[in-house]
């Protein structure tokens, strides 16, 4: 389909509201809105499936898991960005902020140590979108460990021109935060490093030692990275009330993942966004054992939905959340208009005249959400 088109017949979702319609699309952009059923002369009828925004991720592992799909195997880089966009695109979401570690651990414990690997991606991965090998619009997340080595050395290498939009503080001391209760951590690093208990006890005390060493001096570049970047800044895994105090002295604007309904609620009351995981809402649990993202949502403090570790996840958890709530505009907007403006992106999120022609249609069967085509920019890619 060119840019240029019209789309009839769908049931659009609106700021607030649904209603039966179409869209004009011109040069990329939403031109008009169009009411009632009718399909005009070449237009593209949607046979009453439903129209919204195209869905906005903020945090995915998933280009990591392409890059590595099974320990030990290093995928080239070119081969897993493409497979990671295209993924995407099939699954509705069309602007994405890809999640990158920066902060490597290099003890030489080729077990549990973190290479570094930031900075080469994130140039293959830029060089790629400006030959326009890829169909979604793309942005840099970056994942700044506390508890490495190498943090404020790795943050360095990014400047104005790398489209990083978003960084955040993720520390993962043991015994706090994502891993307070500590058999956890223990059951993921020895489920993937395959490590016996001598190996566990070494990385634990290694966390410990580093973030004693480096912890407040690579929170406050990361914060000042931020600041001369334009970056969202972001905390992870915020689990008290204290916690949530020092990241908004820090200017941070969205909570992945916040532990506990009291840092949730201190979230609110800060005036910061909190994200959830798809896949924590759908199975109804965290696999690490904190809070569960529907009781959040059933208490109003969930504002974005995160896909996380399952890209397909994004619109299902939409659909999960028009039921909880009865209202499935507000669902919607969890994955598209909240994180886009949380990001920054005004051009982005809902449909309205001017906005970028991002687009999904889906239909609702048997309680599944089901992607029948993506449009970016009026563009169909998928």
């Amino acid at each position: 389909m060119t840019q240029d088109a019209i789309l009839a017949n769908a049931i659009l979702i609106l700021p607030g509201e649904t209603r039966r319609g179409g869209l004009r699309l011109k040069d990329g952009a939403i031109a008009e809105i169009l009411d009632g059923a009718e399909v005009p002369a070449g237009a593209l009828d949607l046979d009453g499936d439903y129209l919204a925004p195209g869905l906005v991720e903020l945090h995915t592992d998933n280009l990591e898991q392409h890059l590595q799909p099974r320990p030990g195997v290093n995928w080239p880089h070119a081969a897993a960005i493409i497979a990671h966009d295209a993924e995407l695109a099939g699954v509705g979401i069309t602007t994405v902020f890809d999640a990158m570690r920066v902060g490597s651990i290099n003890s030489g414990d080729r077990t549990t140590d973190y290479a570094r690997y930031a900075r080469p991606l994130a140039t293959e991965l830029l060089a790629m979108r400006a030959t326009g090998a890829l169909r979604i619009s793309h942005f840099l997340h970056l994942r700044a460990e506390v508890c490495s080595e190498t943090l404020i050395e790795e943050l360095d290498e990014f400047d104005e021109g790398d489209r990083v939009g978003l960084i955040s503080l993720m520390d993962h001391t043991p015994g706090q935060r994502q891993f307070r209760d500590v058999s956890q951590l223990e059951k993921y690093v020895k489920g993937k490093f395959n490590v016996d208990d001598a190996g566990f006890a070494a990385h634990i005390a290694r966390l410990h030692e580093l973030r004693a060493r480096f912890g407040d001096d690579h929170e406050a570049a990361a914060v000042a990275v931020a600041g001369r970047l334009g970056a969202v800044l972001a905390s992870h895994d915020d689990t008290t009330a204290e916690q949530v105090e020092t990241s908004a002295r820090y200017g941070i604007r969205l909570a992945e993942f916040p532990t506990t309904i009291e840092a949730a609620a201190a979230c609110h009351e800060h005036g910061i966004k909190t994200i959830m995981g798809a896949p924590n809402l759908i199975r109804g649990a965290s696999h690490s054992g904190n809070v569960a993202a529907r009781e959040l949502a059933e208490a109003d403090l969930l504002d974005i939905i995160s896909s996380d570790y399952v890209p397909s996840a994004l619109l299902t958890s939409a659909n999960v959340l028009a039921d909880l709530w009865d209202d499935l505009p507000r669902a919607i907007a969890t994955v598209t208009a909240t994180p886009a403006a949380a990001a920054g992106l005004a051009d982005r999120g809902h449909i309205a005249p001017g906005m970028r022609a991002d687009l999904i249609r889906f239909r609702r069967m048997g309680g599944n959400a089901v992607l029948r085509e993506t449009w970016v920019q009026g563009r169909r890619v998928a």
